[in-house]
């Protein structure tokens, strides 16, 4: 049985060495390996990237050809077996599809393939913002602050400072989200600095945001809101008096002013003194020879209660003299 499996072992052996060389003694090629010279496979705009395509064994000279998405982008002859490389710039979005290499000799004329590789474009981050709901804080309160690049690819990982010390762990952002904190204002050093760093997967692009600083609210005397109240209660009653003197005061005044003013004449009237101004007063006086009193009428007329006014007669004491 041993003896069987060591038959077998070799037989594998020698099929193997056949396949790899030919009838005119040629070796063929390993499978190529394609690699990025840059070790990395991300990349950002009008970056100039090498790719490396390389077999290990087989007889030279050797055909090198790249691929992008089954498309021939490029050919190189190598007379050994030292890698071929390839230059590219990335224009476009475009310019990081999916890549393979191919090589060729005179003992693989269908070529062996390598393995695919996809480079992913990477947009360097703009500067981040740091702001917060409210820019004033007291003690014993608690406060949020908000972190955003708007530019960037994703993820990108944010840390937050007071001054220069860290004060979060890493917060990691999926999407374009601002990354948030919750701060407890305890003491006054709570009223310092902050900032935020903002960094994605590009190699030495992390970026640092405004400064952002927390202002002392003022406390709010309990007599304000009693002073505003007394305030408004005056103004108030300011208003009720200016409306007030051309309806009460100023007809009330000229009332009695007319009433001093016929209390002075001698003449008397059963029709209130308010009302006075309402009416045109006609008097007519007839002289008499012999007697000592005098009759007149006293005709009152007044516009819209014409219908309802009445002639009244008064008597009054005139002395006539020769």
């Amino acid at each position: 049985m041993f003896f069987l499996t060591i038959l077998l072992f070799s037989y594998l052996q020698m099929s193997h060495q056949i396949q790899k060389t030919t009838a005119n003694g040629k070796e063929m090629l390993s499978n190529p390996r394609l690699m990025s010279v840059q070790r990395t496979l991300n990349v950002v705009m009008n970056q100039n990237v090498s790719l490396s395509c390389h077999s290990d064994s087989g007889s030279p000279p050797v055909t090198y050809t790249l691929f992008k998405h089954n498309q021939k982008v490029s050919t190189l002859n190598r007379p050994d077996l030292t890698p071929a490389l390839f230059n590219l710039t990335i224009n476009s979005a475009s310019d990081v599809g999916e890549y393979k290499c191919k090589a060729e000799n005179k003992a693989s004329s269908d070529g062996k393939y390598s393995n695919s590789l996809n480079f992913t474009l990477i947009e360097p981050i703009s500067k981040p913002v740091l702001s917060s709901p409210t820019s004033q804080a007291k003690k014993g309160q608690n406060v949020t602050l908000s972190c955003l690049s708007e530019n960037g690819s994703l993820p990108i990982t944010y840390v937050f400072f007071k001054g220069k010390q860290n004060i979060s762990p890493p917060v990691k952002m999926h999407k374009r989200e601002a990354a948030v904190i919750f701060l407890y204002i305890s003491s006054s050093s709570d009223f310092g600095t902050y900032k935020c760093r903002a960094g994605n997967s590009f190699r030495n692009n992390t970026k640092y945001s405004n400064s952002f600083n927390f202002t002392v609210a003022e406390e709010r005397s309990h007599s304000q809101p009693l002073i505003i109240s007394l305030g408004l209660i005056l103004l108030l009653l300011i208003i009720g008096f200016a409306l007030a003197i051309p309806f009460f005061i100023i007809p009330s005044y000229k009332a009695k002013k007319l009433k001093s003013t016929r209390s002075s004449t001698g003449l008397t009237s059963p029709v209130n003194a308010e009302d006075a101004e309402s009416y045109v007063i006609y008097t007519e006086i007839e002289p008499v020879t012999s007697e000592e009193y005098v009759n007149f009428p006293i005709i009152r007329r007044e516009d819209e209660k014409a219908e309802k006014a009445a002639c009244a007669t008064v008597y009054s004491t005139v002395f006539i003299g020769d």
